[in-house]
């Protein structure tokens, strides 16, 4: 079993692509046979596997997003942080903060167009905390 902590910085709004990144700690964690998983530390930002070879795709959903949870002020109570605050929340509750993914000779099983994105929901730069934990033999 062995774990770790990736700081992430993501420009802003959108999806930051973190595949390399964990794909290099489990290289370096020797386990062939496991179960990755992946935990964000924060109530305004996700995770995802999606799509990483058409970026369209990626936009498409950030568009959705925005035009699903809008950003309008007047629709919230909560707002200490800005207006993109508690719709980052929302989104974030309509999203995942864990992911689970299966290793197998050494590598994780995504299928072939599939990558592991840090969903920002926040408007600016944020640096985002992303625990690894593998276990496995």
């Amino acid at each position: 079993m062995t774990h770790a902590t990736l700081t992430i910085r993501t420009p802003g709004q959108g999806l930051t692509d973190i595949t390399r990144d964990v794909a290099g700690f489990v290289r370096a964690a020797g386990i062939g046979e496991g179960l990755l998983t992946l935990f964000i530390q924060h109530t305004s930002a996700s995770l995802t596997i999606q799509e990483n070879a058409d970026p369209d795709v990626l936009a498409d959903l950030n568009a959705f997003f925005r035009r699903v949870v809008q950003e309008d002020p007047l629709l919230y109570r909560h707002s200490m942080e800005g207006p993109d605050d508690m719709p980052a929340h929302i989104r974030s509750a309509l999203t995942q903060v864990s992911l689970s993914v299966p290793v197998i000779g050494g590598r994780m099983a995504l299928g072939t167009w599939q990558g592991i994105y840090v969903f920002e929901h926040r408007s600016r730069p944020h640096e985002r905390r992303v625990v690894l934990h593998l276990s496995g033999r």
